[in-house]
């Protein structure tokens, strides 16, 4: 990461734009928002004009009216810096962009060649293998391999097909195989990659409720020091010991907080940068900062901790029934099941019996259908001379007995004895049957997936409870939820389920996190407090959260975390050094400033400073120069370690607050070196 920050602040498209909108930003209407350069400006402002009434040194009061305005400009440039990486991606996803023409399906059924700019919400598009998508869609027909690079960066082309959850499409990404039916669901302007571009730019950022906090406490401090600075006019004439405005400005610029109050809008861009280098699209910097302080996390179960896919994983035969036997009779009743787990068993039962998928056309075979009525799905086959009638039979354990006890069956208590066993380890047990008699039992289970766990174990070790959301029973949820480790679950959830969860972890004082990408997962995306929606999942659910996913990789939670906890520390060292960096600028100028004329307090003047002007200024230089130097901590930010609140405030306060005191004593002492030597005073 240090290198990206290194290119971005020597790299010319980003920092000839930064100087040039430093100075831009001079407009006092912009410095308004933050008070503490605001007091900066004017107060280099009002040093110009002691150019022209100021009985001191003429040289000595254009530096410090120049170096105060240079801080500013400095503040400017932080915040122009880290608005010029997100203008730089947004320029980028620009020029992604082309012209685009879009085949659109009339009434009729016929197409029309139309500007992409045309296309409105419900427009269908049919778009072929080689072609653009022209716009945010839903596909609606088809299934194509998609190229989405353009957006996510990963090359690895995707699969988008009609009525599965990944059906979700964006603008300017290429179909590279066969043809997608798509419905628009964006009006030009409103897509996803025209919203990504705003948002990258940073332009219209609002402030977060915990930097609202800092700001307002950083305008109370700047207040408080206004005050002092304005009794000291006074006590100087009373105490013969002259203190010009000049002076005066720049003892108040230099003691309230310029360093944080600089650099504070470039950590939070900084924030929202860093998530989209990881392909994640924060909504606002709120979410960011709010990622940084969750204590709890709601995962959806499929896709996000197992596979989501159930996988055949074992065959157990009823009794006196041949493994082999059964396992040929799953493969025939699932030769035309082209689910992912009717496939897993076909693949299943060549892997452990070598028996390979066959062409049925002799003996008349009938493929009878899963409904939602009958529960099963399974094969026909016509009696022949030499081969008798068979019915097989495959589906959920109520379903087939209904159907077994119909034909004057029994269902053997060790198929029973299967079923529990595998409902109990959080797998899908599928029954098999032959005309009356049941054969045994396939298990289906949901694959966690690798590493998981362990990752789990690190949100576990950041303070974040994971509550696992799925459909199942308890029973299979809880077997998968002691697989994944999480620390509670949900099961049968429903939608409201989750809002009610969500609601009651809020009202409880936590801060809830909660990722997920189907159009059920809305509104609890909307209630969480942050909200990752995955890419390839519904435009509902990407509307509702705060964040999406370019990637859709869940697990990313544990990154999104992590910078936002980066945010929130880095702020909190800064601001750490900032205070400190005041309180010892305090001792380095004001002994400096009042030991002529009293001679008592001369123990204090620690750094034998050459002149109460040569103080004043080196710490008005030190003042500006401490900016630029915490430019690129502020864009790369403090390194987050999973540790304690105590331990973190003594790493802080060892670090960046004992680094506050000492570094301005060894800093304005350099420069008021450098100053006497050339005579700068």
């Amino acid at each position: 990461m240090s290198s990206n920050v290194k290119a971005s602040l020597f790299d010319r498209s980003i920092l000839l734009p930064a100087i040039a909108a430093s100075f831009r930003k001079l407009d006092p209407r912009t410095q308004l928002r933050n008070p503490v350069m605001f007091v900066t400006l004017v107060g280099a402002l009002l040093s110009f004009q002691q150019l022209f009434t100021s009985s001191e040194p003429f040289r000595y009061v254009l530096q410090v009216a120049l170096w105060l305005l240079f801080t500013v400009v400095f503040a400017n440039f932080a915040e122009s810096v880290a608005e010029g990486r997100g203008k730089a991606q947004a320029q980028a996803l620009r020029a992604s962009r082309r012209q685009l023409v879009a085949q659109r399906r009339r009434k009729d059924g016929s197409l029309e060649a139309v500007d992409a700019t045309a296309l409105r919400k419900g427009d269908l598009v049919v778009v072929a293998a080689g072609q653009l998508i022209p716009g945010d869609g839903e596909v609606i027909e088809g299934a194509a391999s998609v190229d989405e690079s353009a957006i996510t960066g990963e090359s690895a082309p995707v699969i988008r097909e009609a009525g599965v959850d990944r059906s979700a499409v964006t603008g300017g990404t290429a179909v590279l195989s066969d043809s997608l039916v798509i419905r628009i669901t964006a009006n030009p302007g409103e897509g996803f990659l025209d919203h990504m571009i705003s948002l990258v730019e940073g332009a219209t950022r609002q402030k977060t409720p915990n930097e609202i906090a800092l700001t307002i406490l950083l305008s109370a401090l700047t207040f408080i020091f206004l005050l002092v600075i304005l009794t000291l006019r006074p006590f100087g004439a009373y105490s013969n010991v002259a203190f010009s405005i000049t002076t005066l400005i720049a003892l108040l610029v230099c003691l309230i907080p310029t360093t944080i109050g600089g650099l504070l809008s470039a950590i939070g861009i900084a924030g929202m940068d860093r998530l989209l280098q990881r392909n994640v699209l924060a909504m606002s910097g709120r979410a960011v900062e709010a990622a940084g302080d969750i204590d709890v996390l709601l995962l959806d179960k499929t896709g996000t901790i197992t596979l989501g896919n159930r996988q055949a994983a074992d065959f157990l035969p009823g009794p006196g029934v041949a493994p082999a036997r059964l396992a040929e009779a799953a493969q025939l009743a699932s030769l035309a099941d082209e689910t992912p787990e009717g496939r897993s068993i076909v693949v299943l039962a060549k892997e452990k019996f070598a028996l390979r998928g066959r062409e049925l056309s002799t003996p008349p075979h009938t493929f009878v259908p899963f409904t939602a009525q009958t529960r099963m799905s399974g094969i026909d086959f016509a009696a022949t001379a030499t081969t008798p009638a068979r019915s097989i039979r495959k589906g959920a354990a109520a379903s087939v007995r209904s159907w077994i006890e119909s034909l004057g069956g029994t269902f053997p208590p060790e198929v029973t004895a299967s079923v529990d066993h595998i409902s109990r380890q959080g797998g899908t047990p599928l029954v098999v049957a032959e005309g009356r008699e049941v054969l045994g039992v396939i298990f289906l289970k949901d694959v966690v997936k690798g590493g998981i766990k362990e990752r789990f174990a690190q949100l576990r070790a950041m303070g974040i409870r994971t509550v696992m959301i799925t459909g199942d029973n308890p029973l299979t949820a809880a077997a998968i939820a002691a697989e994944a480790g999480v620390d509670d679950f949900l099961a049968q959830a429903t939608p409201e389920m989750k809002l009610a969860r969500i609601r009651a972890e809020q009202a409880a004082g936590h801060l809830v996190a909660m990722t997920g990408d189907g159009t059920n997962d809305a509104p609890a995306l909307a209630q969480a407090d942050v909200g990752v929606a995955m890419n390839t999942g519904t435009q509902a659910a990407k509307e509702a959260g705060n964040m999406v996913d370019l990637d859709s990789n869940p697990t990313k939670l544990l990154e999104i975390v992590a910078i936002g906890k980066q945010l929130l520390i880095t702020r909190g060292a800064l601001t750490t050094f900032s205070i400190a960096n005041d309180i010892a600028k305090y001792f380095a100028i004001i002994p400096a400033m009042l030991v002529g004329a009293f001679p008592a307090i001369a123990p204090l003047n620690v750094m034998h400073l050459a002149s109460p002007l040569s103080a004043i200024l080196s710490a008005v230089i030190f003042n500006a120069l401490v900016i630029i130097a915490l430019i690129p901590l502020a864009l790369r930010g403090v390194a987050y370690r999973p540790i304690g609140a105590e331990a973190m405030l003594r790493r802080n306060l060892l670090i960046y607050g004992l680094g506050g005191i000492l570094i301005p004593f060894v800093g304005i002492k350099l420069i008021d070196l450098l100053i006497t030597a050339l005579h700068l005073v």
